[in-house]
């Protein structure tokens, strides 16, 4: 019986261990969220009006010099950017990303993936280990992105892709990665980068009338790259915010949990020295009835 309230303590120390670590955890992925939370919420419209005003210039340029980013090929050669995080325990952030990533290799690159011409550059080590892992042809470059995460670090990524994609390395370049929209939720998206998608035209809509100054073919020249470069760096932030979110949540849940055992595990410690201390008694009165007789 000592032996069993033993384990029983010993199994209550070592939860409460994990509830303290669980919620420091929590607590630095809270104040982490709201510097990653801020910083996309500032970044977002901005990045939104950008990619608005560049697919109208594309769809209204069509035919025109200096829109090597806009060419629409038959697609050949794939390129997938999956953001994923450096560390884990974020719940199921890293492997809901991963899995959206293999879905859309399996329903829109099947083709291209069993000749070996889909290839994923992992922003994060977590999708890297798992591309790697399972044989995918995976590119460890710009893994470690989330060391010194700034826009000129995002940029290098988003310019060597472009890059790739004028001298034909690619046909296809496609982000994948978590859409911030709360601490608690994340929406998992595939967002194109290149060829840079046009405005879908609605029947008895007119076309967007832009003045341009300087000339048209310097000003595009100039604002695709920029805005490509914003473009990503937008998706960066957002799954760094993504993760922090999860990652708190996660560590929230792990805290309830370890509440609930704790009470269990006290239950039944409570009734194992109950049990105990009956035990006791019963061989002092049975010892003191014998005496008696």
């Amino acid at each position: 019986m000592a032996g069993q309230l033993k384990e029983v303590r010993n199994r209550i120390k070592s939860v409460q261990s994990t509830q303290q670590i669980t919620k420091a955890m929590k607590m630095v992925s809270a104040a982490k969220l709201r510097r990653a939370q801020d910083a996309i919420i500032q970044m977002r419209p901005y990045a939104r009006k950008l990619q608005e005003m560049l697919s109208n210039i594309v769809s209204n340029t069509e035919g025109e010099s200096g829109m090597a980013l806009a060419v629409e090929r038959p697609v050949e050669r794939v390129l997938l950017i999956v953001i994923t995080s450096d560390r884990g325990l974020a719940g199921a952030y890293n492997a809901n990303v991963i899995k959206l990533a293999k879905q859309t290799i399996r329903e829109q690159y099947s083709a291209q993936y069993a000749k070996g011409n889909v290839e994923i550059w992992s922003l994060g080590k977590k999708g890297y280990e798992h591309f790697a892992k399972n044989n995918y042809n995976a590119d460890a470059t710009h893994r470690d992105i989330f060391h010194n995460l700034s826009f000129e670090n995002v940029q290098v990524v988003a310019q060597t892709a472009m890059r790739a994609f004028e001298q034909k390395q690619f046909d296809v370049v496609e982000i994948i990665y978590s859409e911030f929209k709360n601490a608690a939720t994340q929406r998992f998206v595939v967002e194109r980068f290149l060829p840079i998608p046009k405005v879908k035209k609605v029947a008895g809509t007119t076309k967007s009338d832009f003045i341009f100054d300087p000339n048209k073919e310097e000003l595009i020249a100039e604002l695709m790259p920029k805005i490509l470069n914003t473009q990503l760096f937008k998706a960066v932030l957002d799954a760094h915010a993504s993760e922090h979110g999860a990652r708190m949540t996660a560590m929230d849940k792990a805290s309830e949990n370890a509440n609930e055992l704790l009470r269990n595990l006290r239950i039944s410690y409570n009734r194992a020295r109950q049990a105990a201390i009956t035990t006791e008694l019963t061989e002092i009165v049975s010892g003191a009835a014998a005496l008696q007789g």
